[in-house]
């Protein structure tokens, strides 16, 4: 009987262990491919329909940002950081997306709320989050994490414990952009 219940114990800590952390054979790595997509995207000033990776991919490096939701204290810091330093990343040759499970409109009005200068990418049923090791089963929202794309397409940069309120965080980002240059 004991036996039994450390059994399921020890099993139940495995499954939820998985859904935390995923399959680590499904990780992408920096060097992969950065798989491609296409999501509806809303700026401040305008919603387009579909914005596709790879048309941005090569004209500058991309940060690919994912965050829970807008209008949330830790996103609107994180997306506020990339707003008030984007000069500096367009220096280091990046384009910013932002991408969480909002709508578009939530999108457009959040941007243009907190002026933000870079596209808001909707991945409502969070295919490109789960694709991109950044979507919690759990909440049913995106993760906190941080991508960085070079000009030929590839996984430069990956940080899946992007801390928004930690400066070391978008520090490592820089300097990662920083070997880009």
């Amino acid at each position: 009987m004991v036996f039994h219940i450390w059994l399921t114990t020890i099993s139940l800590w495995l499954v939820a262990l998985m859904t935390f952390t995923g399959n680590a054979a499904d990780k992408l790595n920096v060097g992969d491919k950065a798989p491609d997509f296409s999501l509806p995207c809303a700026t401040k000033d305008s919603i387009t329909d579909a914005l596709r990776l790879s048309d941005v991919i090569g004209k500058n490096n991309v940060i690919l940002a994912f965050y829970p939701a807008d209008w949330s204290g830790g996103c609107t810091v994180e997306m506020c950081t990339m707003r008030d330093n984007f000069r500096l990343l367009s220096d280091l040759g990046a384009t910013v997306l932002g991408i969480s499970g909002d709508y578009v409109y939530s999108h457009r009005e959040w941007a243009k709320h907190h002026n933000l200068q870079f596209g808001l990418l909707a991945d409502h049923d969070h295919a490109v989050a789960k694709t991109y090791s950044s979507y919690n089963d759990e909440s049913g929202m995106n993760l906190r994490t941080v991508y960085v794309i070079n000009k030929k397409g590839n996984i430069a940069y990956v940080d899946l414990a992007y801390k928004a309120r930690e400066p070391a965080s978008f520090e490592k980002l820089k300097a990662a952009l920083a070997t880009l240059k």
